[in-house]
C-alpha cells in the first residue's frame, strides 16, 4: 500500500504539472479558448482508451504488473519530454495524449492489486492510494509555479527568474524515469498474491460478469460525472487566475495545491467511515457538498473568499473517488479487480473528455462564470444519482 501511494504520488506530481504548463503553451501558440480545451480533452481521451488495455494486461498479467506500472511512469515522463522540444500544436496533442495514456496505465494494475489485497479494508486502501495522488497534486503546483515564477527573498538579497517553460517540462522525464527504475526494483512483488495468471476464458467470463452489473455501472456513471466536473472546472480555473485575475504562477499553483491539500487529511477519514457505514452516505454528502460550493464560485470569484472556497472544495473534489471505487469494487468478483478498476476510470475519462471542450465553447461566451454553471450543474446531478443508485457490500475474504 505505502509502495503503490508513493509512485501514485510521484505520478500526479507530474500530471498535475500540465494544468500550470497549459496556459504558457495556449500564450506561445496563440491558441483560442476551444484550442486550449482540446490539450485537457486530449488527456482525458487518451486516459479513457488506455484503461482497456490496462485493465486486461492488468487482470490476465496480475504477476507482472510491476512492469506495467513502470511502463506507466516512463510514459508519462516521454510525454513531457516532448511537450518540452515540441514547436507544434499537434504534436503537443500526441504528448499530451501519451501522458494521459501513461497515467491510466497506473490505476488499473494499482487500485486492482490494492482492491484484492485488502477486501475488507477497501475503502482504506483506496484513499491511501489516493492521498498518495493527492500530495503529488498539491506539491506539484506549487513547486511547478515556482520553477516558472522564479523567487525573491529580500532579507537575504536574492532572487531567481524561474526558468521557460519548455525546460521545466523536459526536465520532468527525470522524476518518472527514476520512479520507473525505483518501482521495478522496490515494488516487483506487487501482483504476486496472485497464485497464477488468469487464462483467456476466465478472464473474458468474468468480463460478462462485470459489464452485466448494474450497480457496477452506476458506479461508472457516477465516476464519470465527477471526472467531467473536475476535468472542465480545474482547468478554466487555472486560465481565470492566469488571464483575468493576472496570478502569477507561483500564485496560481499555491491555489491549486489548495484544492488537493484539504483533501490529505479528508480522503483517508472518508474512507474509514465508509468501510464503517457504507459507501453511499458518504458519497452522497460529497456530491451534494461538491455542487454547492462549485455553486459559491458565482459569488465569490476573487481574492480571499475565493481562495477560502477552493479549500473548502478540496475536502471532496477528489477525495470521493476512491469512495465511489470502493464501492463499485465491492461488487466485483475476485480477480477482475483491475478490469473493473478500468471500467471505472474509462468511463470517467471519456465522457470527462467531453467536458474541456464544452468548457471551452461556454467561456469564450460567458467566461468563468458560464464554466461554473456548467461544472455546478454536473455536480448536482452527480449528487441526485450518489442517492438513488444502489450500492452493496460484496467482500471476498
Amino acid at each position: 500500500m505505502i509502495g503503490l501511494s508513493a509512485g501514485h504520488g510521484i505520478k500526479h506530481f507530474g500530471q498535475g504539472a500540465l494544468l500550470l504548463i497549459s496556459p504558457h503553451i495556449r500564450e506561445a501558440m496563440a491558441l483560442s479558448e476551444v484550442a486550449f480545451g482540446g490539450i485537457a480533452t486530449s488527456q482525458s481521451a487518451a486516459s479513457g482508451v488506455a484503461n482497456v488495455p490496462a485493465g486486461i494486461l492488468s487482470d490476465v498479467y496480475r504477476r507482472r504488473v510491476a512492469w506495467l506500472l513502470t511502463i506507466s511512469m516512463l510514459l508519462v515522463g516521454t510525454g513531457y519530454l516532448i511537450i518540452g522540444l515540441s514547436p507544434w500544436y499537434w504534436l503537443v496533442i500526441m504528448a499530451v495524449s501519451i501522458i494521459g495514456f501513461g497515467t491510466s496505465l497506473w490505476h488499473a494494475p494499482a487500485f486492482g492489486t490494492l482492491a484484492a489485497n485488502y477486501p475488507e479494508r477497501r475503502g482504506v486502501a483506496m484513499s491511501a492510494h489516493l492521498t498518495g495522488a493527492q500530495i503529488g497534486n498539491t506539491l506539484s503546483p506549487i513547486i511547478i509555479g515556482m520553477l516558472l515564477s522564479g523567487f525573491t527573498i529580500g532579507f537575504l538579497s536574492l532572487s531567481w527568474d524561474g526558468m521557460h517553460w519548455r525546460l521545466v517540462s523536459a526536465l520532468l522525464f527525470i522524476p518518472a524515469a527514476l520512479t520507473a527504475l525505483a518501482v521495478i526494483l522496490r515494488v516487483k512483488t506487487a501482483g504476486q498474491e496472485a497464485d497464477r495468471n488468469m487464462t483467456r476464458t476466465e478472464y473474458v467470463e468474468s468480463v460478462k460478469r462485470l459489464v452485466t452489473n448494474v450497480g457496477v455501472l452506476g458506479m461508472v456513471v457516477l465516476g464519470a460525472f465527477r471526472g467531467a466536473v473536475h476535468t472542465a472546472f480545474q482547468a478554466f480555473l487555472v486560465l481565470y487566475m492566469t488571464e483575468e485575475l493576472e496570478y502569477s504562477p507561483l500564485v496560481v499553483g499555491l491555489h491549486v495545491a489548495l484544492i488537493t491539500m484539504a483533501g490529505i487529511a479528508s480522503t483517508p477519514v472518508m474512507g474509514i467511515i465508509s468501510d464503517r457505514i457504507g459507501r453511499k452516505p458518504v458519497i452522497a454528502t460529497a456530491m451534494s457538498l461538491m455542487a454547492v460550493l462549485i455553486f459559491f464560485f458565482l459569488e465569490f470569484d476573487t481574492g480571499a473568499p475565493m481562495t477560502v472556497l477552493i479549500g473548502f472544495l478540496g475536502l471532496f473534489f477528489f477525495s470521493v473517488m476512491p469512495i465511489i471505487t470502493a464501492a463499485a469494487m465491492d461488487q466485483i468478483d475476485k480477480g477482475s479487480e483491475g478490469s473493473g478498476t478500468a471500467l471505472m476510470f474509462a468511463g470517467g475519462a471519456l465522457i470527462g473528455s467531453v467536458s474541456p471542450i464544452v468548457a471551452g465553447f461556454i467561456y469564450e461566451a460567458n467566461g468563468f462564470t458560464g464554466v461554473v454553471w456548467f461544472a455546478g450543474m454536473i455536480a448536482a446531478v452527480g449528487a441526485v444519482l450518489a442517492v438513488v443508485l444502489p450500492t452493496k457490500r460484496k467482500v471476498d475474504a
